[in-house]
């Protein structure tokens, strides 16, 4: 059944282009099958998905892999407006509305979504680009830490999460000591009421911080980038009985610990990560709120757009990260 005053199913198209991930490395655009709402879905026009470090392996191609992808994969930062709707969704939104959602292939014209998985955008966003879940993402791990005002924090590595999740912490009215490498990076992290701090050799890192907090190191080290050598800075960062926050995701391989140090310390460490759809949903719900009060700046924080057929441009430019680049969109 379609939503309520939505085009018909006779006027969307049977097919659609979307974005296929042949080979590593390597997308081609074709033709597909538009997907068909099911049961407690809607049809959503993807207007955009962002591009997410946790697609680079894929991308960059690893033994487990399998290709080619199926069309739209690996997408899973899309937003769009509601067309359709199946069995069971048809009161979910109004015909048009615009949504972002959870999903996993939304390098594509259309995708049929789980109507609890989509949330209506504010019109405060008016027609701001949204890739929801990303952003979520980062309230989600800004929540877990439990930063409070007052609160020293390191956040380890400033892509898209890392600034996010420090753009959060400063407004809360913690402290912010943003280490990064790139000097774009670093000017970012000021501009979001950050301390920039330059990554360099561990233990001169250390010792700035250390020089910075009068000895006391910090309350909270968010490591951000998913890496071995980032998360042994972090939990080097992190006071006696202070909370190292794991937000980055580590699938290269197994990761060793000075779990002497750790148990010396008294650290609680968190994982950022959440994979309850309900919590993500209520952390989406919060980025939209953060974006529409002016707590978090998307035209700041999403810095560069490709179409679709330029795919391939876009995952180059989230491996090779050229200067000015922080987050990617994908249009169809």
């Amino acid at each position: 059944m379609t939503v309520s005053s939505a085009p018909s199913r006779a006027t969307l198209p049977a097919r659609m282009r979307a974005a296929v991930m042949t080979a590593p490395g390597r997308f081609e655009v074709r033709e597909a099958p538009r997907p068909a709402p099911g049961q407690g879905q809607v049809l959503v026009a993807v207007d955009g998905s962002g591009i997410c470090g946790s697609n680079l392996p894929v991308f960059e191609g690893r033994p487990w892999f399998a290709y080619p992808l199926a069309p739209g994969a690996p997408g899973h930062e899309g937003w769009g407006r509601v067309v359709a709707a199946g069995p069971g969704a048809e009161g979910a939104f109004t015909a048009g509305a615009r949504v972002a959602f959870l999903s996993g292939a939304a390098f594509a014209e259309y995708e049929a979504v789980d109507a609890a998985a989509a949330l209506a955008v504010p019109a405060a966003l008016g027609d701001l680009p949204f890739p929801g879940e990303p952003v979520a993402c980062g309230v989600n791990v800004f929540r877990r830490a439990r930063i409070v005002r007052g609160d020293v924090v390191a956040v380890v590595g400033i892509g898209f999460i890392g600034a996010v999740v420090a753009r959060l912490a400063a407004a809360a009215g913690a402290r912010v000591l943003a280490v990064g490498r790139r000097p774009f990076a670093l000017d970012l992290a000021g501009a979001l009421g950050a301390e920039p701090v330059p990554w360099g050799e561990r233990g001169a890192v250390v010792e700035e911080i250390r020089r910075r907090t009068g000895g006391a190191l910090c309350d909270v080290a968010v490591e951000a980038v998913g890496l071995q050598a980032p998360l042994d800075l972090a939990s080097d960062l992190v006071r006696e009985s202070g909370r190292l926050v794991v937000a980055g995701f580590h699938q290269d391989g197994l990761r060793t610990v000075d779990l002497c140090a750790w148990n010396w310390k008294g650290l609680d460490v968190v994982n950022g990560h959440e994979r309850r759809r309900e919590v993500m949903m209520d952390a989406m719900r919060g980025a939209a709120e953060a974006v529409a009060d002016g707590t978090l700046d998307l035209a700041r924080l999403v810095t560069h757009a490709f179409p679709l057929e330029a795919i391939g441009e876009a995952f180059a430019a989230l491996r090779d990260r050229p200067d000015g680049f922080l987050k990617g969109v994908v249009r169809p």
